[in-house]
């Protein structure tokens, strides 16, 4: 009997537990959507809601960011350079910010499945096409280079020039970090992000996004701005884990086509990067591509579109020239 009544007072303990997390799940993710809204609008891609920024004027130019990332990492100040002379049009990719996973699939938090890069891609160019955007240049950075990639590779004719700022585009030795691989996982994805939404301090947020600028300062206000909360939403941070846990292969499958490619590539990396190395990714990956064009930023991390603006602005500027020497327009 004593033992019932234990297990019983567990039952009840652990119910009671569940029950305070959800609610302070729903209460933080609701908190953060209202203080980090959509920016821009939708548009709908096989029942897929797609949320995109546009702004400006002049040949059309993608952004897509990295892990962990939504449309402000490009809005909060690296966009204002580039709308004098291009129509930008920065995306959500699929399941981060606003945007919709690719496929009903992935919605579940008992799977260990995500999008592939080139599903994400599939998704984003169908999107830019329905903006108008036929032949656009593509910019991915970390994470959002190897969905760049990907679109390069799979959807050939519908890319003017791809732009690789700190690009995960190569494979890695050894694992990831520990958190990638639980929220990986099904079960810890299930168990773990309702954890971290409901309990992480804003402190704590703060210092990761600052940790990604290392060596380099974040910019005043950014990890404000940039609504870093949106990512640690339930099913974002089971997104994100899911997506960077399962690139390698999909990397590893990709990097067998590169020396295929025969668009105009510019790369742009910081030689102080230990996030995406750029002696495993963007040095081996200059000399698969033909014509390829690598530069390297002294004393920048993982973080250039922030920390050295001009020099990824003078990357894109070179691949709309080239692309227009490719194309016959000049």
């Amino acid at each position: 009997m004593a033992l019932k009544i234990v297990l019983a007072t567990a039952l009840v303990a652990l119910a009671g537990y569940a029950a305070l997390v959800s609610y302070r799940a729903t209460i933080r993710e609701a908190a953060s959507e209202a203080a980090y809204p959509p920016e821009g609008q939708f548009v709908t891609v096989d029942g897929r809601k797609v949320h995109a920024v546009v702004a400006g004027s002049g040949p059309d130019l993608v952004l897509i960011h990295g892990a962990s990332g939504n449309t402000r990492d490009f809005t909060f100040s690296f966009l204002d350079g580039l709308t004098d002379r291009y129509r930008v049009i920065v995306f959500d990719r699929p399941g981060m910010g606003y945007t919709d996973r690719a496929a009903d699939r992935y919605d579940s938090a008992f799977t260990s499945r995500a999008e592939s890069p080139a599903e994400q891609a599939a998704l984003l160019q169908a999107a830019a096409a329905q903006l108008g955007a036929d032949r656009p240049i593509v910019l991915g950075h970390s994470y959002g280079a190897a969905v760049a990639m990907a679109w390069a590779l799979n959807h050939p004719d519908t890319i003017a020039a791809l732009v690789d700022v700190s690009g995960a585009t190569m494979p890695w030795p050894g694992a990831l970090g520990l958190l990638y691989q639980i929220n990986g996982s099904a079960l810890g994805g299930l168990l773990v992000p309702p954890q971290i939404i409901a309990f992480v301090p804003e402190k704590a947020i703060e210092s990761v996004v600052g940790s990604i600028f290392d060596p380099n300062p974040a910019p005043q206000g950014y990890a404000h701005a940039v609504g870093a909360t949106l990512s640690i939403r339930r099913d974002s941070l089971r997104a994100n884990s899911r997506q960077v846990n399962g690139l390698r292969p999909f990397v590893v499958e990709m990097s067998t086509r590169y020396a295929d490619l025969s668009l105009p590539v510019e790369i742009v990396h910081g030689d102080l990067d230990t996030i995406v190395p750029m002696a495993i990714h963007s040095q081996p990956l200059s000399q698969l591509i033909p014509g390829a064009n690598l530069t390297i930023l002294e004393g920048v991390g993982h973080m250039p579109h922030h920390v050295a603006p001009e020099a990824v602005e003078a990357a894109i500027d070179r691949a709309a020239e080239r692309a227009n020497d490719r194309a016959g327009l000049r």
